[in-house]
C-alpha cells in the first residue's frame, strides 16, 4: 500500500545531529512519545551510513520481537497457500529468523552469497533514481523500524517486516534478484522524469504487486502482497488483467488501499520475457512511444 521510494516519512535534522521523523497525526505511533524517540533513534543511525561499511546495530525491545514473531508466523501460514513457489525456495533458502527482528547486517550476510545482493539502511526518503539505480549493483534500502504494536497487522510505510519478509526472500532467489538487477539498470539508463516514473511503475506492478499463474491458481510473488497480512487474502478478487508494459507503465494506483488493478504473468518465464526484457532494452525513446499509446 505504499511506494517504497516515495513514502518513507520524511525527516529533519536537528542543530546537535540527531534527526526528527515527521510522523502524520493519523500514524498509529504519532500519540505515543516512546515510539516515537524510537523512531528518531533508529533513522538516526542510517543517516551517516557509508556504502561498504557494516550497518550500524539497532536494539530492538523484547516487544517489537513479539511482533516480527507474530507477523512471521502468520505470513508463513498465508505464503504457503498464496505465494509463488519461487519465493518459497527463496524464503527456505534465505532461512530469517522467526523469533526476532534481524539485523540489516546480518540479513545481507545471508542474502550476499546466494544472489549477491546486500542492504542499505535509510533513514527516510530515496530519491527514486537512487533507489532503483543501486539495484542495478546489488544494493536494496531499506528501514530498520518495526510497525506500532498496537497494530501488528498493519503499516502505513514499509517496515523492516515489508523490506525483509517481503523482498529479502524474493532476493535469494536467483531469477527475481535477476529481474530487480535489470530494473535498476533501466532505472539508471533513463533520463527523463517520465521514462523513470515510468519504469517504477512497472516495479509496483510486478515486484511489489506482482500476481502469477501457477497451474490453475493465482499466487503473489510481489513483496507488498506478501507482506500484508489483510492484502493477501484480498487480491485473487482484484481486477487481474494480462501482463502488459504499457498498461502497468501508465496506469495510476493509490497508496493509501489495497491495488484494486493487479497484472498476471503467466509463468516465472513469462515475466522474465516480457519485463525483463523491458527493463534490459528500454531506453528514453521507447518509453516515449509506449507513453504516446492512447489508453
Amino acid at each position: 500500500m505504499f511506494e517504497e521510494a516515495q513514502y518513507f516519512a520524511p525527516i529533519a535534522a536537528q542543530d546537535d545531529g540527531s534527526v526528527v521523523v515527521e510522523l502524520a497525526s493519523s500514524h498509529p505511533g504519532f500519540a505515543d512519545p516512546v515510539y516515537r524517540a524510537r523512531r528518531n533513534a533508529i533513522a538516526g543511525l542510517a543517516v551517516n551510513h557509508r556504502r561498504g561499511t557494516p550497518i550500524p546495530v539497532a536494539t530492538y525491545t523484547e516487544q517489537e520481537h513479539e511482533i516480527w514473531a507474530l507477523v512471521t508466523r502468520e505470513l508463513a501460514i498465508k505464503h504457503s497457500r498464496y505465494a509463488t513457489a519461487e519465493y518459497l525456495a527463496g524464503t527456505a533458502r534465505l532461512g530469517l529468523p522467526e523469533a526476532r527482528i534481524p539485523q540489516l547486517e546480518e540479513v545481507s550476510q545471508l542474502l550476499e552469497p546466494l544472489t549477491g545482493f546486500r542492504y542499505l539502511p535509510a533513514a527516510g526518503l530515496v530519491p527514486l533514481r537512487e533507489f532503483y539505480g543501486v539495484l542495478a549493483d546489488g544494493y536494496f534500502h531499506s528501514t530498520q523500524y518495526i510497525r506500532h504494536h498496537s497494530v501488528p497487522f498493519y503499516t502505513p510505510e514499509p517496515d523492516v517486516i515489508h523490506e525483509v519478509i517481503g523482498h529479502a526472500n524474493a532476493l535469494a532467489s536467483d531469477r527475481y534478484a535477476a529481474l530487480y538487477r535489470l530494473a535498476g539498470a533501466a532505472a539508471r539508463r533513463v533520463e527523463s522524469a517520465e521514462a523513470l516514473e515510468f519504469v517504477s511503475k512497472v516495479f509496483w506492478f510486478t515486484l511489489e504487486f506482482g500476481v502469477m499463474r501457477e497451474g490453475t491458481e493465482l499466487k503473489a510473488y510481489g513483496a507488498g502482497i506478501l507482506s500484508s497480512y489483510g492484502e493477501i487474502e484480498e487480491f485473487r478478487g482484484m481486477d487481474i488483467r494480462p501482463l502488459d508494459i504499457q498498461a502497468m507503465g501508465t496506469t495510476h494506483y493509490d497508496i493509501t488501499k489495497y491495488q484494486d488493478v493487479l497484472f498476471q504473468a503467466d509463468s516465472l518465464q513469462h515475466l522474465e520475457d516480457v519485463v525483463g526484457g523491458f527493463w534490459d532494452t528500454c531506453d528514453d525513446d521507447s518509453i516515449a512511444r509506449l507513453l504516446a499509446v492512447p489508453a
